[in-house]
């Protein structure tokens, strides 16, 4: 079993071992939880699974549970879900001395930890992953939020857990297509920081354990330095702000972690373009890396149609935006771009 602290204004940790949802009551009266109601956001895939041991795990640890599940899928994340959250909690009187448990991906961590946030000025909330790119990126780190029509996590808070409780065996039972795509924020690390971690993962020498902690360790490292993304942290977003594009032309029907997956090349294919590469062969090494794990080795759309996707990315300010540009395997670095001349570039691509 390991355990990571995760270093923030509220410290908390992560505990990632096999077989350990059946005890996350316990689990979370450990990390000093205290609290009487604990309510279970989860979706209507991830409930019937696990939310059987989940609710039994509270009971026994003296809690009283309470469930909902909303329709799964990023179409869900937006403030509808929320509203829906927040009524419920209402009809159930849970208070700020109560506790919100996220059991499921991305999605239900982040509507999740979005309801806390807002729900009586924030309440306590559990992150528990059920998807690889959950536990090592979404899940931890205090970004909470959900999409508007003009684009992805436009609404949001900065709101830590308590506790992010990770069972690898439920991550070893994913399906394939679930865990390739937590692969892909798993290669992101790599790229950015750690070029042995990317040579491990390009030859396929990780197992999940490994693959979990160095990436949780590498995302504390630099949320400890930058909890409110305003400097080092915007370092994660690589592949994301093109990747954030990709998915909302699709409509959706590319999931975060192919999104994620394409915009990282995307961002390797401009760093070329622009002379910033100083490794003449990385976009081969990273569509390489990604095929090893049946993630997309082409952008699905040109770059003339993602800049106009890009308009209202979150990264933006004025008219620049900041691009998180790979100068080598190991090492990457944020590079504020006028609007104008990403379009120019992008509409050679």
């Amino acid at each position: 079993m390991k355990r990571i602290p995760i270093e923030t204004a509220a410290p908390y940790e992560v505990v990632a071992g096999e077989n350990i949802l059946k005890d996350a009551g316990a689990y979370m009266r450990a990390a000093g939880v205290a609290a009487r109601k604990a309510f279970i956001v989860s979706d209507d895939v991830v409930l019937p699974l696990y939310g059987g041991a989940v609710r039994a795990s509270l009971l026994a640890a003296g809690f009283q549970p309470y469930t909902l599940a909303f329709e799964h899928g990023e179409e869900h994340k937006n403030l509808a879900t929320i509203e829906k959250i927040l009524s419920t909690l209402c009809a159930a009187e849970i208070t700020r001395s109560d506790v919100l448990v996220a059991l499921g991906g991305g999605v239900v961590g982040d509507v999740c930890g979005f309801a806390a946030a807002i729900y009586l000025r924030g309440v306590k909330f559990v992150q528990i992953p059920t998807t690889l790119l959950a536990a090592v990126d979404s899940s931890v780190g205090g970004k909470t939020g959900v999409d508007l029509p003009a684009g992805k996590n436009l609404a949001g808070a900065f709101h830590q857990p308590a506790l992010v409780l990770c069972d690898t065996a439920v991550l070893s039972a994913l399906p394939e297509k679930l865990f390739s795509e937590g692969m892909a924020e798993a290669i992101k690390y790599g790229v950015i920081g750690n070029a042995a971690f990317f040579a491990a993962l390009e030859e396929g020498r990780a197992d999940t354990e490994t693959v979990v902690e160095t990436s949780v360790r590498a995302k504390a490292a630099v949320v400890k330095k930058d909890e409110f993304d305003t400097g080092e942290r915007m370092l994660l977003n690589f592949g994301h702000t093109f990747g954030h594009a990709i998915e909302k032309l699709s409509g959706f029907t590319v999931s975060h972690g192919e999104g994620v997956a394409a915009g990282m090349l995307f961002a390797c294919r401009y760093a070329e373009k622009i002379g910033f590469s100083e490794e003449k062969d990385i976009t081969v090494r990273l569509k390489n890396a990604l095929a090893r794990y049946r993630l997309p080795a082409e952008c699905p759309f040109t770059g003339a149609e993602l800049f106009p996707a890009m308009a209202h990315d979150k990264k933006r300010a004025g008219d620049k935006i900041n691009l998180i540009l790979p100068k080598r395997i190991g090492r990457a670095e944020i590079c504020p771009t006028p609007m104008e001349t990403v379009k120019e570039v992008l509409s050679e691509l």
